[in-house]
């Protein structure tokens, strides 16, 4: 298989495991560790045949790592360590420490290697990472502070679990830390200094750049891209692995700015972290055979076991001993979520080289020949590590957080945009059926109407940062842009994609659909239209105040959507569907058809005659009786 050919099926496994994955809904990283294991056993084609030497590799690797730390830095905004601050900083210090002395003690006992191995392994394996927690969060969709302790843990400690390996590989090397305490001290202070000077600096001239314009738009990506690029090989040439704090602090730095946006820059790289973990994970995954794997399997399940069932909950539990800003469930959580990812297979990688090549160097050595052969068996065993964690927290974790009550199964609340009085009146219908809502307003007069009248509202602009970041969404699945501004409801649509998916950011029908393309918002710009028959803003106040009410109805093979037509006529919008499952929807408001068994939440105005009466037997009864 040519080089071409072997990257073209990398894509193609890529995304068949992602699409897989999302229609089972289970984690991707498990589907991608299998494709790229069976890719390399069935056809014997690997990442290696393809490279001069491993280093090679571990550049392309290293690179690759560093723009997925860059993105993950954009997301983190320091307005999220309000609620989830101590915890993250708990979980970056005292556990990360706690996790190094318990990984080691367990390493020592389970594997029995030297204690300089042992010592190696627990720096790297402190790490989780963005490629598996990312998608991870995704999966589970958990409430905002668990999300942002998870995200914010997964960022920072990769960069620290690192630079610990650094400085335990120099201990090694120093041949003790009674040796070589000095060194890794300098070691330490060059790589904070590089790492956090580097890092910050970079971000203030870029962000000096993009206040001047002084980069087109058309290279922004590329610069960034470059930057990232930049950033991380000349820090690693000043100190060796300082490159991940580099990009990282570039990251944060440029998120927290607030002169410039860098929202177009974040949904780039979001998108080019998808194709970066799909390659990762098969390329890494395809590098190891079953004769490694067997070599140490045994042991590494038993190592495995140790770190998932005492060396997490351990660090997680005591470093939060006798703080209250986190609940028992939500660290009972954080003990059974730390999936190993990339990093940890990518410093692995270059360690393990670098003793091999120590003790081939200095083969009159004993320690240095000793520990190669140890060191020889972390490649194999930290995947292990990686595919029992990723699959074990993966299919755990959401089950888990929906038992302890941190996320949704199927969010699919409503955030309204607006909370006009015909919102209001569907809002709390939705609610009476046991449906989350929330209404965002502008106009305080609305908002405290809202309130009293028991729905979950907040003053905010759908536009502002303020909605962006400090509002919890979770349990909502769908927004519907309802305003009585049009444009407004179009830029809400448009701005919530990236949160809900585009085929769950919806409008009402503006004003202006059917008008000449000169004077019309293109639709490019707007999100899909909602409720059957596309009523208007206007049409939907004045039905509200001629006495419309929210009415529940469940239609049938014999009660049908015509049958509920027939009854109701004009006097009734059909505006979400429910399904069997309780998964709620707008309509499209140019369905034609409603198959039942489904609910239909619709305003209906009540009117008293004899046929409507019976017809409203009919539906009340499901449709047995005869009209």
């Amino acid at each position: 298989m040519s080089l071409l050919a072997y990257l073209a099926f990398l894509l193609l496994l890529g995304v068949v495991a992602q699409w897989s994955a999302w229609r089972m809904k289970l984690p991707s990283i498990l589907l991608l560790l299998v494709f790229g294991f069976a890719l390399s056993h069935f056809t014997g084609t690997r990442i290696d045949n393809y490279l001069k030497d491993e280093s090679s590799l571990l550049s392309l690797v290293g690179f690759f790592v560093a723009i997925i730390l860059f993105e993950g830095g954009l997301t983190l905004k320091f307005s999220e360590l309000k609620e989830a601050g101590t915890p993250v900083l708990k979980l970056c210090t005292t556990a990360v420490a706690l996790a190094f002395g318990l990984t080691a003690v367990a390493a020592r006992y389970t594997l029995g290697y030297h204690w300089q191995i042992c010592a190696l392994l627990g720096a790297i394996l402190v790490v989780t990472g963005p490629t598996v927690v990312a998608p991870l969060l995704r999966l589970i969709k958990p409430r905002r502070k668990v999300a942002s302790i998870v995200k914010w843990e997964g960022i920072v400690v990769d960069p620290i679990g690192a630079v610990l390996a650094v400085l335990v590989f120099i201990t090694i090397q120093e041949g003790g830390l009674g040796q070589g305490w000095d060194n890794v001290a300098i070691a330490l202070v060059k790589t904070l200094v590089v790492g956090g000077g580097l890092g910050w600096g970079l971000a203030k001239v870029t962000e000096i750049l993009m206040v001047r314009h002084l980069i087109p738009d058309f290279l922004e990506s590329m610069f960034f891209l470059a930057l990232v690029g930049v950033a991380f090989a000349g820090s690693n040439a000043i100190q060796h692995e300082a490159g991940l704090v580099t990009v990282t602090v570039l990251g944060v730095a440029l998120a927290n700015q607030k002169k410039v946006s860098v929202r177009h820059i974040l949904e780039f790289k979001e998108n080019l972290r998808v194709l970066i973990i799909s390659l990762l994970f098969l390329m890494l995954s395809g590098r190891i055979g079953i004769p490694e794997i067997q070599m140490v399997w045994q042991k590494g399940l038993l190592f495995l076991v140790a770190l998932i069932l005492v060396v997490r909950p351990a660090s997680v539990f005591l470093a939060n001993l006798g703080s209250n800003r986190t609940t028992f469930r939500e660290r009972l959580f954080l003990a059974l979520l730390a999936p190993r990812g990339i990093v940890a297979a990518a410093v692995t990688s270059v360690f393990a080289l670098q003793i091999t090549g120590a003790a081939k160097a200095n083969p009159e050595n004993e320690t240095y020949v000793a520990l190669a052969g140890e060191a020889g068996e972390l490649v194999p065993l930290v995947f292990i590590v990686i595919l029992g964690t990723v699959t074990f927290y993966g299919l755990l974790a959401a089950p888990l957080a929906r038992r302890l009550g941190l996320s949704d199964a199927n969010p699919t609340g409503i955030l309204f945009a607006g909370a006009d009085p015909w919102i209001r009146t569907v809002a709390k219908g939705l609610v009476n059926e046991g449906h989350h809502c929330l209404l965002l307003d502008t106009r305080f007069e609305k908002v405290s109407a809202a309130r009293l009248e028991g729905l979950q509202a907040v003053r905010a602009n759908i536009l502002s940062e303020y909605a962006e970041e400090e509002i919890d969404f979770s349990g909502l699945g769908h927004l519907v842009a309802a305003t009585p501004n049009n444009e407004v409801n179009s830029l809400a649509a448009r701005e919530f994609q990236h949160r809900f998916g585009k085929a769950n950011v919806w409008q009402i029908t503006p004003a202006d659909v059917h008008v000449h393309h000169q004077k019309a918002v293109a639709n490019h710009m707007r999100g899909r239209f909602c409720f059957l028959g596309g009523p208007r803003f206007t049409e939907l106040s004045s039905f509200v105040r001629r006495g419309a009410e929210m009415k529940s109805t469940l239609l049938t093979d014999v009660f049908t959507l015509e049958d509920f037509k027939r009854t109701h006529g004009d006097n009734a919008m059909i505006l979400f569907t429910e399904t069997e499952d309780k998964k709620l929807s707008p309509v499209l408001s140019g369905t034609e058809k409603i198959e039942g068994p489904i609910t239909i939440h619709s305003l209906v105005i009540e009117q008293d005659d004899p046929e409507t009466r019976a017809l409203k037997k009919k539906e009340a009864a499901g449709g047995k009786l005869e009209p």
